[in-house]
């Protein structure tokens, strides 16, 4: 018997160039505008100034994404999109994510993480604050395609 997501060890890993499918497959099922496209998927894959991960049960069964960059010269990476299935949601998947983001922008001497988060998401709101993120500045004003305000937090990266 195959381990539901709520009770499979979420595992986290970079990105293969084999997963552009799945990676692609879950943006459009996650949102409805504001989407990486498969060819910026393909890009990111290849660079060095960004990070696909992804989070899985097992090693076929996708559960969620998220895409970290990084900016030479700069000591704060950001956390450019999360996204977990619908039926992984509260089950683990979103913390393991960012927490490998935290690790990777450490490793790459980077002293914070920071990221954008739309005012009507309450979950992911509660999720950043509850892993230690604040919120920074002034609310981004039609931040998003749909013309939805985004919130800016950052976290210091000990």
């Amino acid at each position: 018997m195959t381990p539901s997501p709520a009770t499979a060890a979420v595992r986290v890993r970079r990105a293969e160039l084999s997963d552009l499918d799945d990676l692609v497959a879950l943006e459009q099922a996650t949102f409805d505008s504001d989407r990486v496209s498969r060819a910026q998927f393909r890009r990111h894959l290849d660079s060095d100034s960004a990070l696909v991960l992804v989070a899985s049960a097992n090693r076929r069964r996708f559960l969620g994404t998220a895409l970290v960059f990084f900016r030479k010269g700069s000591r704060s990476a950001r956390l450019y999109s999360i996204a977990s299935l619908p039926e992984a949601r509260g089950k683990g998947v979103g913390t393991a994510l960012i927490e490998a983001a935290e690790a990777a922008a450490r490793q790459r001497r980077c002293q914070a993480l920071r990221l954008e988060v739309r005012t009507d998401n309450e979950s992911a709101i509660r999720l950043y604050e509850r892993l230690g993120y604040h919120r920074v500045g002034a609310i981004e004003k039609g931040f998003y395609e749909d013309g939805t305000d985004a919130f800016r937090f950052l976290k210091a990266l000990a």
